[in-house]
C-alpha cells in the first residue's frame, strides 16, 4: 500500500480540497436494511437523511438495478427496510431524501436543496462506502461541493471494498476525514473570530 500511496502521491493525486464555510450533513442509507447484520443488505454499522425506496410492486421504478442484484427487492415504500434505523434519532427540521439509485443526487432534489441554502461543503456519512457514499461523493464533487467523507462515519460490508473505496475517493473525488477533525470544524465554525 505505501508503494501506491507513493505512486499515486508523486502524481499529484491525493490533495486536500479542505472544508468550506457552509457545511450540511448527509447521512446516507442509514435504514434496517442495512444496519441490521442479519438482513440481506445489513451490516454492523450505526448517522437531509436518505433512504432507498420503491414504489412499483414490480420494482420497474429500481430500473435495471434490480436485475443486478437481490437486496433492492427488501427496498419497497412502507416496509421497515427502508425506515430510518431507529438507533438514529432524526428530528422534524432534518431533511428526508427518497432515492432510487446509489448516489443521492442521481435523479433527487439533493442540488437544489444544498444550494438554497447556500452549502459548499458536504460532511457524508452512511452506507455503503463502496456504493452509495462513493457514488454521492463523486456526485457531489462533479456538482461542485466539496466531498468531505467522515472515514469513521462510514461502512461497508466488505472491509476490503470499504479500504480501496475510501484510498480511491481520497486520491479523486473526496477528502477522507476523521470524525475529529470534523467535529473541530464545525465547533469553529460557531466560535467568535
Amino acid at each position: 500500500m505505501t508503494n501506491e500511496l507513493d505512486f499515486f502521491t508523486q502524481r499529484g493525486f491525493g490533495l486536500t480540497i479542505g472544508y468550506g464555510h457552509r457545511p450540511a450533513v448527509l447521512v446516507i442509507d442509514m435504514i434496517r436494511a442495512f444496519t441490521n447484520p442479519d438482513a440481506m443488505l445489513g451490516a454492523n454499522l450505526p448517522v437531509i437523511f436518505s433512504t432507498v425506496s420503491y414504489d412499483d410492486v414490480d420494482l420497474k421504478d429500481a430500473g435495471i438495478w434490480a436485475l443486478k442484484q437481490r437486496g433492492v427487492m427488501n427496498l419497497r415504500a412502507g416496509t421497515a427496510e427502508v425506515e430510518l434505523d431507529p438507533r438514529l434519532h432524526r428530528m422534524s427540521s432534518e431533511g428526508w431524501l427518497v432515492k432510487k439509485y446509489a448516489s443521492c443526487f442521481f435523479g433527487t432534489d439533493l442540488t437544489s436543496r444544498l444550494l438554497s441554502q447556500g452549502v459548499d461543503t458536504l460532511l457524508i456519512a452512511g452506507c455503503t462506502t463502496s456504493g452509495c457514499v462513493r457514488a454521492t461523493a463523486v456526485d457531489a464533487l462533479q456538482t461542485g461541493f466539496r466531498a468531505m467523507v467522515i472515514r469513521e462515519c462510514v461502512g461497508d460490508r466488505s472491509k476490503n471494498a470499504h479500504d480501496q473505496s475510501l484510498f480511491d475517493l481520497h486520491a479523486k473525488y473526496a477528502d477522507v476525514v476523521g470524525l475529529g477533525e470534523t467535529c473541530a470544524y464545525i465547533e469553529n465554525l460557531h466560535s467568535p473570530s
